[in-house]
């Protein structure tokens, strides 16, 4: 049974390939994607397994340095489950797919905007719902029903006229104050901060969380799909032959992206380890109780620690020698503690 639940948030810096092996259409290697929505994802079992391997290598690196590791080898498995096959319990941390809250289109004026829509938002209302979190907005109605209408905050960049291009493809733009406060409540919540960039102090996520405040745009669902299945990064890659100096035979190839400035969100839950150990206290025939070897509450506590000596940095995907899938944590708030 689930006791705690928080959220994980994901902010893309270099172009994301969580693939799903060969595809069928012009893409030899797509990126994972929801089967009914085409929404792009990252499942849950890729996210926890990242996770886990950021706890234990940060554990061994500060082992060899001979510091006070954050991680002992029995939390890591009361955490994640056991290792070995056959193991006798499962892990306290759950971790969900990482779904789609912002995605990032070429607009005519302000670079770029950060686009979502009502359907994505109500289903992010409810998966933040399970932590009891309470939000300070409501997703908008108004404007959805018309495929030519986007919704933009009071103060848009990316619409100053109320003409809005995105790609190749004009909306009529209506400014919203709600949408205004679903910016403010996803720039002060769900994007990173990074308190220490060398001597100057600043905050190096100052410039992206003002930029969401002028530049996001609630689209309707189905030209918000539109964008997310045809406007993602896709990457050629070769292989040359050392000898002739072309490319390889049958090297040749195409690599689909999450594009730089996506946002992904995880749901992130606890229960009460399943691993035991003996309590202090009796039962009425003096026997010896046990109790969880971690509550719900410290599960979730040591989860967001995860990180801390990379500056909250994961890599998830492919081609990690190359640079792609760098991402940014961020931890939201549950009610043991608030997150970074």
């Amino acid at each position: 049974m689930i006791q705690e639940a928080t959220m994980l948030y994901l902010y893309v810096e270099t172009p994301l390939h969580a693939g799903t092996g060969s595809g069928l259409s012009a893409v030899d290697l797509p990126i994972q994607r929801e089967r009914i929505t085409q929404y792009p994802m990252i499942q849950g079992s890729g996210v926890k397994g990242k996770l886990r391997a950021a706890a234990t290598l940060a554990a061994a690196t500060l082992a060899l340095e001979s510091k006070k590791p954050d991680w002992t080898k029995e939390e890591i498995s009361a955490v994640f489950g056991p290792e070995k096959d056959g193991a006798e319990h499962a892990g306290a941390l759950i971790a969900g797919d990482a779904r789609l809250l912002l995605f990032p289109v070429r607009s005519l004026m302000g670079i770029f905007a950060y686009v979502t829509s009502c359907d994505v938002l109500s289903r992010f209302v409810r998966d933040l719902s399970r932590g009891q979190q309470d939000i300070p907005w409501s997703i908008p109605s108004a404007g959805v029903a018309n495929e030519q209408k986007a919704l933009v905050t009071q103060e848009s960049r990316v619409a100053p006229d109320g003409a809005l291009v995105l790609e190749e493809f004009s909306f009529d733009a209506e400014r919203d104050e709600n949408v205004q406060l679903i910016a403010d409540w996803i720039a002060d919540n769900a994007f990173p901060r990074e308190e220490k960039s060398g001597n100057s102090g600043q905050d190096l996520y100052t410039y992206w969380r003002e930029k969401l405040r002028h530049s996001l745009v609630i689209l309707p669902d189905n030209d918000f799909r539109d964008f997310v299945v045809n406007a993602t990064e896709i990457i050629t890659r070769v292989r040359i032959d050392p000898e002739t100096r072309t490319v390889a035979k049958g090297m040749l190839w195409t690599e689909e992206h999450l594009p730089n400035d996506t946002l992904l969100y995880v749901p992130i839950y606890a229960t009460h380890a399943r691993k035991r150990r003996e309590s202090q206290r009796k039962d009425a025939d003096g026997l010896s109780l046990s109790e969880p070897f971690m509550r719900a509450e410290d599960v979730l506590a040591k989860a967001q620690t995860i990180g801390k000596h990379q500056h909250y940095y994961l890599q998830l995907g492919g081609d990690e020698t190359v640079g792609r899938g760098m991402v940014r944590m961020h931890w939201g708030k549950n009610h043991a503690q608030e997150g970074r």
